[in-house]
């Protein structure tokens, strides 16, 4: 199916203007102020996005699609993300990877949802391993399960928590050289994602990596990094050193208002810019509550709305929107190996594309070029989503959801 898309002002990251953009199948393969001798094809959908923003699909570098939580027991393990849930807040792309239950949420589990993720609309990778050391692998090697099972394109690890297996420097060397080589075997990132706790020990371990080791600062990724105000530090001094580290937006409203503000003050420093930075949800991994003691006392989990609505609120404080969509669009896809492919507006890219209103609120999504969210109404569902209704309110934040049983009686209103 060809889609040709008028009169949008493109952002690709970089601001483009006023454009058409024709799609053929799941590529871009053309921009131009004009485009002409289309209309009227049988074959050919049109949409005219006049006042209306174009840019790169979201790319999600931290998202527990198989869902998270566990630590007040099996009870409190979160759901698995549906295919709506992740498209209704623009992304396209996503990094699924396991947090601290590596037992009941296993890799097998983590690459057949990426697959199905995949199968129904968008793109997704995921990562080998979890928490603990060694390693949870499919085929008892980290290299192996990234060189061998599609479509894992890296390992998780967590560093300096409570929760880890406090891996040090040399632990932690270990794990990056043997990803680093599947990663060349594969043709594939070989990403190293760290989960960062707040714990004394920061990124000790990867600073004793880059200084004892030759694996590359851009095969480290260090999450989680506005934790506090020495894990941003430490970022920083990372970033210098040629290295990248991610943001978990918030959980709420206010944490979310409190990490862009966070973002920009990190801006602000030296050498610091979104070429070297990423933004990602954590969605439907828990937001656990620890007290002085160690005690889960509560939890909850994120959700990926708030990926945009960072964005909202950055380019409110004074960042150009071209400048904070670097975070989730082209920083990210060159993490993944994935340049001129994702994250970008371009021909021959995938046609990834995000339409946000005059108020940069989101409008409509193009997976790979299929139309999954349009006016605001989703289009594109996973075969398990049963509502008889579903209208994502994204500039209000909402959602309605209405469920009919079998005999369209009792209706239930969610």
């Amino acid at each position: 199916m060809i889609k040709l898309i008028r009169n949008a002002d493109v952002y690709a990251p970089a601001h483009l203007g006023k454009k058409d953009v024709l799609v053929i199948a799941d590529k871009v393969v053309r921009i131009a102020d004009k485009i002409e001798g289309y209309e009227g094809m049988p074959e050919v959908e049109v949409f005219d996005f006049s006042g209306k923003k174009l840019l790169p699909g979201y790319i999600d570098m931290h998202m527990h699609i198989t869902g998270g939580g566990g630590e007040q027991g099996p009870a409190s393990r979160v759901p698995e993300a549906m295919l709506s849930q992740i498209t209704s807040c623009g992304i396209t792309t996503v990094l699924g990877l396991l947090g601290t239950d590596g037992v009941t949420r296993s890799v097998e589990n983590l690459v057949a949802k990426a697959r199905a993720l995949t199968e129904e609309g968008i793109t997704a990778y995921c990562l080998t391993g979890a928490y603990g050391i060694p390693s949870p692998t499919i085929t008892g090697s980290i290299e192996k399960d990234i060189m061998m099972v599609p479509p894992i394109i890296g390992t998780k690890i967590a560093v300096s928590d409570h929760r880890s297996s406090n891996p040090q420097g040399p632990e932690l060397i270990e794990v990056a050289t043997a990803t680093r080589r599947g990663g060349l075997l594969a043709n594939v990132a070989g990403l190293v994602t760290m989960h960062m706790g707040s714990g004394v020990g920061k990124l000790d371990p990867l600073f004793y990596a880059l200084d004892h080791s030759d694996v590359p600062a851009k095969n480290f990724l260090p999450t989680h990094m506005l934790r506090t105000r020495e894990l941003m530090e430490e970022g920083a001094k990372l970033v210098r050193r040629g290295g990248y580290f991610d943001m978990t937006a918030g959980s709420t409203d206010e944490d979310m208002e409190i990490g862009a503000e966070q973002i920009m003050e990190i801006l602000s420093w030296e050498g610091m810019s979104t070429d070297h930075l990423t933004m990602s949800s954590d969605a439907f991994g828990s937001q656990p509550k620890f007290n002085e003691n160690g005690d889960c006392i509560g939890l909850t989990y994120c959700s990926p709305k708030y990926l945009h609505l960072t964005i909202k609120s950055l380019v409110r404080r004074g960042l150009p929107l071209e400048e904070a969509i670097k975070l989730l669009t082209s920083t990210p896809a060159e993490l993944l190996g994935k340049t001129g492919v994702k994250g970008c507006v371009a021909v021959g890219a995938d046609a990834d594309m995000l339409v946000l209103d005059e108020n940069l609120d989101i409008d409509a999504l193009f997976a790979k070029g299929q139309v999954a969210l349009l006016d605001k109404e989703i289009v594109l569902k996973s075969r398990f989503e049963s509502a008889a209704v579903m209208r994502i309110q994204t500039h209000r934040r909402w959602c309605v959801c209405i469920f009919f049983d079998k005999n369209l009686d009792n209706l239930r209103n969610l």
